[in-house]
Parts: C-alpha cells; sequence; structure tokens
C-alpha cells in the first residue's frame, strides 16, 4: 500500500511539473544584464526581449545589475530560483571570470544553463580623433615607439574593452597604460574629447561614432573584413592570429525544468530568425551566431573552450581583480 502510495505521490509530482510548464510563462521574466543600460550587451539583450516575447507569449524584462565585470549580476542569477523566471544574458566576461577575480561567488560551468549563443559582436580598434596616423601600420609603429605615452582605454575590469585590450598588448608584446572607466560611455567620451588614446571596443558601441567621424577606426578584430566596414582591415594582418569577438549567450539557473529550458530555448531560436532582430544585429555589426551554437549544448561547448582560452592570457598579463 505505502508503495503505491509513494508510486502515486511521484505520478502527481511529475504532473505538476508538466501543468508548471505548459502554463509558463504565467508572469514577467526577469532577464539580468550585468551592466549599464545604454552600453552594448544592453542593447542586444534589448532586441532579444522584445523578439522572444511573442514566441513565448509573454514579458521579458531588462534588469540592468552592474558592477564588477559583469559578476554582480551574474551571481544574482546563481543564487536565482531555477523557475524560469530570472535569467542571465552576459558576454564573453562569463569565460573571463573564473581566472580574472580571485574570489568568485559562482561557476559559470556548474551554477548555469545555458540556453543558447545570440550573436558575435566583432571588435574595432578606434582611436581619439587627433591622431594623425593613417592606416594600421602606421599606428602600430606609432604605438610601439611610443608605448611610454599611450594611453589605452577601457570600460573597466572585465569589460570586453578591457579583455581586448590585454590582447592587443599580448600580440604588441608591448605593455601600455590602461585606463579603466565606470562603463563604456564614459571611456567613448574621454576618448571623443582626446583625453585617451586609443580603446578596441565594440562594433555595437562604436559603429555610430565611426560613421559619424568622431573617432578614427583603423582595424576590425574579427577574421575576415565586415561588412559595415569594408575599409577596415583585421587586425591580423599586421598580428597574426589576433581575432575576438564578444559571444553572448542566455543562462537560466541551473535546476531549471528541461522544459521551462527547451521553451525559452525555442524561443530563442525563433527571435534570432525575427527580421526585425537580424536587421538590428546588421545596422549594429553584430553577427548571428551559427545555429549549433543557439542551442544548450552549443553555448555550453562556446563556453567551455573559451574558458581555457582566456586563462592563459590573464595569468600572463597578471591582470587580476579582487
Amino acid at each position: 500500500m505505502l508503495k503505491r502510495l509513494t508510486t502515486l505521490a511521484s505520478l502527481l509530482g511529475v504532473a505538476v511539473a508538466s501543468t508548471a510548464a505548459l502554463a509558463y510563462p504565467d508572469k514577467p521574466i526577469s532577464v539580468v544584464v550585468p551592466f549599464a543600460a545604454g552600453g552594448p550587451t544592453d542593447v542586444v539583450a534589448r532586441s532579444l526581449a522584445q523578439a522572444m516575447g511573442g514566441p513565448l507569449k509573454g514579458t521579458l524584462v531588462i534588469d540592468n545589475v552592474n558592477g564588477a565585470g559583469g559578476t554582480i549580476g551574474a551571481g544574482k542569477v546563481a543564487r536565482a530560483p531555477g523557475d524560469g523566471y530570472t535569467l542571465l544574458f552576459h558576454h564573453i566576461g562569463m569565460s573571463t571570470a573564473p581566472t580574472l577575480y580571485r574570489k568568485l561567488d559562482f561557476k559559470p560551468l556548474d551554477d548555469f544553463i545555458p540556453i543558447g549563443a545570440v550573436v558575435d559582436v566583432p571588435m574595432t580598434l578606434v582611436t581619439k580623433p587627433q591622431m594623425t596616423q593613417t592606416n594600421l601600420k602606421e599606428l602600430l609603429a606609432y604605438i610601439r615607439a611610443n608605448k611610454d605615452k599611450i594611453n589605452l582605454a577601457n570600460a573597466g575590469i572585465g569589460s570586453a574593452s578591457h579583455l581586448c585590450g590585454l590582447l592587443f598588448q599580448n600580440a604588441l608584446k608591448t605593455e601600455l597604460t590602461t585606463v579603466p572607466f565606470s562603463g563604456t560611455g564614459p571611456a567613448m567620451t574621454a576618448l571623443l574629447g582626446g583625453n585617451v588614446d586609443v580603446m578596441c571596443d565594440q562594433t555595437t558601441n562604436t559603429t555610430g561614432q565611426i560613421k559619424a567621424g568622431k573617432v578614427k577606426a583603423f582595424a576590425v578584430t574579427s577574421k575576415g573584413k565586415l561588412a559595415n566596414f569594408p575599409d577596415l582591415p583585421p587586425l591580423a594582418t599586421e598580428l597574426p592570429g589576433f581575432e575576438v569577438g564578444v559571444w553572448h549567450i542566455l543562462y537560466a539557473p541551473k535546476n531549471t525544468p528541461a522544459d521551462v529550458v527547451n521553451k525559452l530555448q525555442g524561443a530563442l531560436q525563433a527571435a534570432i530568425k525575427d527580421p526585425a532582430f537580424i536587421a538590428k544585429m546588421k545596422d549594429l555589426g553584430a553577427e548571428i551566431m551559427p545555429v549549433e551554437r543557439q542551442t544548450s549544448a552549443g553555448a555550453k561547448a562556446l563556453l567551455s573552450a573559451e574558458i581555457s582560452k582566456w586563462a592563459p592570457i590573464i595569468q600572463a598579463a597578471k591582470a587580476y581583480a579582487d
């Protein structure tokens, strides 16, 4: 009799869970963006949230929880219930945090379920408008010859521009004075005003400034040329092997039910095919991720590979954060 009751209870539990999954979502979903509103990752997240709302038949609300290179927002989601109502939209910084931060209250590969990778955003090497160099070769020669005078800006420890800056110095075999700001906006303002010299940042942040002629652009960080900037050479033409893109993944906390993960994955894949979303990403210079990366397994494989890639670069630079 006891065995029958136990079996019945188990079946009821499965039925309740299945019913909950069918009803999901029955309230707004919070998508934590661990960076300030208006920044490159925030712009992509808001476009994605809008595009996913239709397929999910629900509302996704952006919650900006910025600070400490994205680790504060990520930590918040890691501690959230695995019910599908608190998600994380994070970029490449998720792969560098384990090495960059000595104290981290979450494990990227253990405490999250990747829903899928969304876009890969190339970066551009830009300078203040007063730079007199006319091409990439000239600029790199000038930087090497004047390394003690060059200020390399970034949007803060753990930001995409910080990581690109580390890779840039590593490839140049030249250490530069880095100037961290409290976000992308302040860093770009300083560059526009000529208060810093160079920055490597996402096309989502630099495209408008480049097209308006407010900064000078010298290269892209993609393997090949970009459609938005056909005249800009890849950095790899002068620094062999240099390639970096700022990929973005949507995550749920661990223990999120498989049915909910599958619903979110389906909605994400539908959103990525939405013409309005595609057009917006094209305007920003962002590239849609390959289909195989738009799955939980594909996104996790990307995250794991990138953790392995960045660890030795950060360790060599001794670029640790407290």
